[in-house]
């Protein structure tokens, strides 16, 4: 054939195998015809001794102008010493972003993260990342694929900003291990939405209130005095809820609660005498070495959400998180005048900015200060106007 053209190559007839025909003017340049009836033009070369053909595309979905015209570039690639068989056969085995997914959950996750952690990343790759950029090449995730991910939670902003930092770190890991050019992280340059900060405090009649209803929920039993217990000592520590939940009674001493892991470490937790009397009044029941006793024997109580709803609904409190009596322990400790470094440690805080959001909160007992400093003074200052033989001087 001297050359192909749309009418030769639709004339071509279907035979019992595949065969090729060839162009006369461009070298490798041909067309393959299946039985199925496909007909695909096709790109062939020689590359270290051995044949390689690329498709170009398929007879009919392009025209033969369009394939010679790819044809050309492919021979140019090759005149180059670039193999494009094997860039395309390379880019058919990489992995996808699902399967990078489960490389990192398994490889980084599970030995680097704690538990609560990992069930965090895990929610943000089965709900977020694996529907939307599972079926997708790793080395083709653009950044625009990320942005358009992110922005499709704008109105959830932490949740989009999490799963953010999930596919960042993960983009990270795939250049180390070579799915991907070094710098190339799609996730760079995505700008994170403002989060609200949630700062809420309970003032002093709903912590009576809610002491008043756990007081009430130990004695009628509707709640059981592990439960009791519980909110009791994140009021009086403030601990982080998993703390105080899989606290054990070997990690009680007289020196205060030894954690040997948190989210900051190993740390020692200071017991003040009213945490002691909690922990005195509860009971230790045989072969469970778990503070808190869930109802299953040997383990401590997973679910304290659905106590604790029923707990601040009767306190009226329904929109009190369990992590808000961190935050209630925290401002009373600003509020009264002590440090913020001094908080920082309580709290376990491994870096003071966090303990900063409460500093706002240390103006309260300076203010306070101000005002009876000056009402003290502004005593002496009226009582000397009065007084006879003073002149008021304009």
């Amino acid at each position: 054939m001297p050359k192909l053209t749309k009418r030769a190559v639709d004339a071509l007839p279907l035979e019992a195998k595949d065969y090729f025909v060839w162009d006369s003017q461009i070298a490798g340049f041909g067309v393959r015809v299946m039985p199925s009836g496909a007909k695909t033009y096709q790109a062939q070369y020689r590359k270290g001794g051995r044949t390689r053909r690329v498709s170009i595309g398929r007879h009919g979905k392009i025209t033969v102008d369009e394939a010679r015209k790819l044809a050309k570039e492919v021979m140019g690639q090759v005149a180059k010493g670039e193999n494009p068989a094997e860039e395309i056969a390379q880019h058919r085995r990489a992995p996808t972003v699902a399967a990078l997914c489960e490389r990192f959950f398994d490889s980084h996750v599970k030995e680097r993260c704690k538990p609560s952690t990992q069930r965090e990343y895990r929610r943000a790759i089965d709900l977020f990342i694996a529907p939307a950029l599972g079926s997708f090449k790793v080395v083709d995730v653009e950044r625009k694929d990320i942005a358009e991910l992110h922005h499709k939670f704008r109105d959830k902003p932490y949740q989009a900003n999490r799963t953010l930092g999930v596919l960042s770190k993960m983009f990270n890991l795939a250049e180390i291990w070579g799915l991907r050019p070094d710098g190339s992280n799609p996730c760079r340059h995505v700008p994170k939405y403002r989060e609200a900060k949630r700062e809420r405090y309970l003032n002093q009649d709903e912590l009576q209130r809610l002491g008043q209803v756990l007081a009430e929920a130990e004695q009628d039993g509707s709640e059981t005095p592990f439960v009791v217990a519980a909110f009791r000592l994140l009021i009086l520590t403030g601990c982080r809820l998993g703390e105080i939940q899989t606290l054990q009674w070997s990690f009680i001493t007289d020196a205060g609660m030894e954690l040997p892991d948190t989210k900051t470490g190993a740390r020692r937790i200071p017991l003040p005498q009213a945490a002691r009397a909690v922990l005195s009044a509860l009971p230790r029941l045989p072969d469970n070495p778990y503070v808190i006793a869930g109802a299953v024997p040997g383990h401590y109580a997973t679910d304290l959400q659905k106590p604790w709803r029923r707990i601040r609904a009767r306190a009226g409190l329904p929109n009190v998180r369990i992590h808000d009596l961190r935050h209630t322990y925290a401002s009373n400790a600003v509020s009264s005048g002590m440090p913020i470094q001094m908080v920082g440690r309580l709290l376990g805080h491994s870096q003071i900015q966090t303990t900063m959001r409460y500093a706002h909160l240390a103006d309260d007992p300076v203010r306070r200060a101000a005002e009876d400093n000056a009402a003290r003074l502004n005593a002496i200052v009226g009582a000397q106007e009065t007084s006879p033989g003073l002149r008021l001087v304009k």
